[in-house]
């Protein structure tokens, strides 16, 4: 492929631009998509145009896992509907706000269903935004502070937790980057001592409990908060919510019995099945392999820890995810029926109404996608890479792949993409300049990698757990990212000074995560305002 150098950015970041000045993501996704097809089609627009709708557009559709997240979205979509028409998710928010009765208890509650759902970042956020939606609602919460939390919850636990959709992968990678240096050392054990070297993740995690319980907010957050507690608009004037009317105003028949079990079988059903789903995936998938040492430890024990480990690595989430929608679906579907809550008919029409509700989400995902395809094919990432190349100390490394991973993620919209650019380049760099050290040079180092592209996750307008935080909570998705950004700059900042700096110089880092979280408390304490103290 033709070496297309700075070109090779002009595509991500005119989408990023484009969308935040027109506030209009559709548009500008796939104007920047042609601008990048046309680049690869030697300027011709017309031949570039085609590329984007035949290749790129289409293509990303016909992808398997891409395939697999639309239905999932589509059966989560309608099985939310159903939920909404019969009662249930209204029974969820007025049982919760008899726990939750004002938006710092409410804010706490999404917080903590954020990291009961380790599993999966997808349906982490899924999961929560329509959940919550409503509670968050009812006590003036704004829908960006609810999708931020969504986001900013979701693939910091995924990433990091011991069992997940993320765990292969994460392996695979570090499994990989060992071959390439000769490193014989074991990945899953690499995957654990990274762990307290992801500072931008736990720093997250932490910012976010520190505002919601010191209930105090800055930059544009504050003043969607202050909207959203004086005036019940929960959304700004002219926001366009990537979920449709059909859901977030749905009208609940007169006499409908409030019950929270119509909601929580359902929810529940999905999420047992998300698990279940990954656990029978992984297994057929382990056994179907060519892997005997593996087959033979988990035909031994299929419930060890390990093997459960090892299964649900390997996985294939998108199947499990769609399992469980339409399970979720049919469980609902028999419950308002059996209660003659809805006909038959109604029913399917309040799931039509769900599914509905979730097309212009689909859409800015799928566009998202193709911008990431094209991506691929510019060499974004190859680029934005080869600014690092070069005699540099091993001491930098460790901030300047944080940095690095950041610039990428942010400009692809890909936490997965850029950890498979990032990993084969950094491990062996660290490796090499730092004469074979496997201390913590190199967990930083990987720690870095996996939190850098964690941080483009909830920044960047064209990541795909950005759009769904923004799909489930039922946001404006330019507004979720205007706000979000501010206070995930702010995590980055705490996490390269009291993180990545020191632990390249052998610091401790319990040490250093928590000083991080004592300055983001302090960070928030400082330079945020109470609602209360403006109004």
């Amino acid at each position: 492929m033709e070496d297309l150098g700075i070109l090779s950015v002009v595509p991500p970041l005119m989408a990023i631009i484009l969308a935040l000045i027109t506030r209009q993501v559709l548009p500008a996704l796939f104007v920047s998509i042609w601008i990048g097809a046309s680049i690869l089609s030697g300027g011709n627009i017309f031949t570039g145009f085609a590329k984007t709708i035949e290749h790129y557009i289409a293509g990303s559709i016909a992808d398997e896992w891409n395939a697999g997240i639309i239905a999932f979205d589509i059966g989560l979509g309608g099985m939310i509907g159903i939920v909404a028409k019969s009662g249930g998710a209204k029974a969820i928010a007025e049982w919760l706000g008899k726990k939750a009765k004002n938006p710092k208890g409410g804010q706490l509650a999404t917080w903590t269903m954020g990291l009961a759902i380790f599993f999966d970042d997808y349906s982490n956020t899924l999961l929560v935004g329509n959940t919550m939606r409503p509670l968050t609602d009812k006590l003036r919460v704004s829908r960006e502070k609810l999708s931020y939390i969504c986001d900013s919850t979701a693939a910091p636990v995924a990433s990091m937790a011991l069992i997940s959709t993320w765990i292969a992968y994460e392996m695979g990678l570090l499994r990989d980057a060992f071959t390439t240096i000769g490193l014989d050392m074991n990945s899953y054990a690499a995957f654990i001592k990274s762990i307290p070297y992801r500072f931008y993740s736990i720093t997250a995690l932490f910012f976010v409990l520190a505002i919601v319980l010191l209930g105090r907010d800055f930059g544009p957050m504050l003043r969607a908060e202050i909207r959203a507690r004086l005036t019940g608009k929960v959304v700004g004037d002219g926001a366009t919510p990537l979920a449709s009317k059909e859901l977030t105003e749905m009208e609940i028949k007169e006499g409908t019995p409030l019950r929270t079990y119509n909601a929580l079988i359902p929810v529940f059903t999905v999420i047992f099945m998300v698990i279940f789903g990954l656990y029978i995936n992984g297994y057929n998938a382990i056994m179907g392999g060519e892997n005997t040492e593996l087959i033979a430890r988990i035909k031994a024990n299929p419930l060890a820890f390990t093997s459960v480990r090892d299964i649900i690595g390997n996985a294939n989430a998108a199947v499990a995810m769609m399992w469980a929608s339409y399970s979720g679906t049919i469980v609902a579907m028999v419950l308002v029926l059996t209660q003659r809550i809805l006909t038959f008919k109604e029913a399917v029409e309040a799931w039509i109404d769900g599914a509905k509700s979730l097309v212009i989400a689909l859409m800015v995902l799928v566009l998202a996608w193709s911008i990431g395809r094209l991506c691929k094919d510019l060499g974004t990432a190859d680029y934005l890479v080869s600014i690092l190349e070069g005699n540099i100390s091993p001491r930098i490394i460790p901030l300047a792949v944080f940095i690095l991973g950041c610039l990428i993620a942010f400009s692809t919209g890909t936490s997965w993409g850029t950890t498979a650019i990032l990993m084969p380049i950094a491990v062996p760099l660290v490796y090499h300049l730092s004469g074979g050290d496997t201390g913590s040079l190199l967990f930083a180092t990987i720690g870095a990698v996996f939190t850098g592209a964690v941080f483009g996750d909830h920044c960047s307008p064209i990541s795909d757990t950005t759009i769904m935080s923004s799909m489930a909570s039922a946001s404006d998705h330019i507004d979720h990212v205007k706000t979000q950004a501010p206070y995930a700059i702010t995590t980055a900042v705490i996490a390269a000074v009291v993180g990545y700096i020191p632990s390249a110089f052998g610091i401790h880092p319990l040490i250093s995560i928590i000083v991080g979280i004592a300055c983001a408390f302090t960070v928030v304490r400082v330079v945020g305002k109470k609602v209360e103290e403006i109004v």
